[in-house]
């Protein structure tokens, strides 16, 4: 390290993408830098039970997260917390991360900024957000205890959180907007068979209501073109997620979906500028390929940062 801001390798997010990355590298003794806004673990501190992580029969998203922060911090990562954006600077060969007046440098960037769960963008929402409306099975689902609730969604978090919830509420109604789910059938046989649960097919939510909190939704029904208000105590909806990318628009290739553009490599359009987990451009989202993402990603920095420093160039 040339001084106490200047480091090999920079990650941007603490999700388990970044906490994957700071393993990797810090390990190999590549000297790094965590930058997180938020709680360390990102959306896997969300996540109610992980029974899918190879070697790992059932976990905690928080113990997970918790277990990978230790590791990396174990190993020599440098985790520290932001409270703004960063801005993110290109100047040849060092990169540049500016924070408030604070400014780093290093010779490569890990973007892992993950992403934040998508909104129907319908009334009523924002004004129910947090009184009634939420997007957080593990954060909220006790507060739902004994209640009627609806889950919107169709993929496999929707139909998982569903399951999730029937531990608290009374009666689960999951609403979706199509015909047919876009869940695994495990996921979609599993919710059918849980007695608190029913559905509403071809059906969009077009409003939230109450009078101080949320009392019902405006369902309209897709098939006969009918709206029709539906009593509820609270709504929980799982229809994907946004990439945290805004703050790197016009740095790398982003495209329509606001993804990053990677290649084999998990690099960007930009060299010595990698990125993995949820913000990149890819079909599936899982801890799991978050995780193999990073590791690719901090095996390339490694070596980009081995390649400027030596100059010589890295054979594989």
């Amino acid at each position: 390290m040339l001084d106490s801001t200047h480091y090999d390798v920079i990650v941007v997010g603490a999700g388990p993408a970044g906490l994957t990355a700071g393993i990797y590298l810090s390990r190999a003794k590549v000297s790094t830098l965590i930058l997180n806004q938020g709680a360390t673990g990102g959306q896997l501190v969300l996540t109610h039970e992980i029974a899918n992580y190879p070697g790992v029969e059932t976990i905690s998203g928080y113990k997970l997260a918790a277990t990978m922060k230790k590791q990396a911090i174990g190993f020599g990562a440098k985790i520290k917390s932001i409270a703004q954006t960063p801005e993110i600077i290109t100047d040849g060969n060092l990169k540049q991360v500016r924070v408030g007046d604070a400014t780093y440098t290093a010779h490569a960037i890990i973007l892992t900024p993950g992403g934040n769960p998508r909104m129907l963008g319908v009334k009523g929402e924002q004004e129910f957000k947090g009184v009634g409306v939420s997007y957080c099975a593990t954060c909220d689902g006790e507060f739902f205890t004994g209640k009627e609730i609806i889950v919107v969604g169709g993929g496999n978090s929707a139909l998982e959180e569903a399951v999730s919830l029937s531990k608290y509420a009374s009666k689960i109604t999951v609403v979706h907007q199509f015909d047919h789910f876009q869940a695994f059938p495990a996921y979609v046989d599993e919710a059918k068979r849980n007695p608190k649960i029913s559905f509403i097919m071809e059906t969009l939510v077009e409003e939230f209501a109450g009078e101080g909190k949320l009392e019902r939704v405006l369902l309209f029904d897709k098939k006969s073109g009918q709206s029709r208000w539906f009593s509820t105590e609270g709504v929980f909806i799982f229809i994907g997620y946004q990439p945290n990318t805004d703050f790197i628009k016009g740095l790398v290739d982003i495209n329509a979906k606001g993804e990053i553009v990677v290649n084999a490599d998990m690099e960007t359009s930009v060299p010595g500028i990698f990125a993995a987990g949820d913000c990149i451009a890819k079909r599936y989202r899982q801890v799991t390929t978050a995780v193999g993402e990073a590791t690719v990603a901090s095996l390339a920095a490694a070596n980009h940062v081995f390649e400027l420093k030596s100059n010589v160039k890295v054979s594989v």
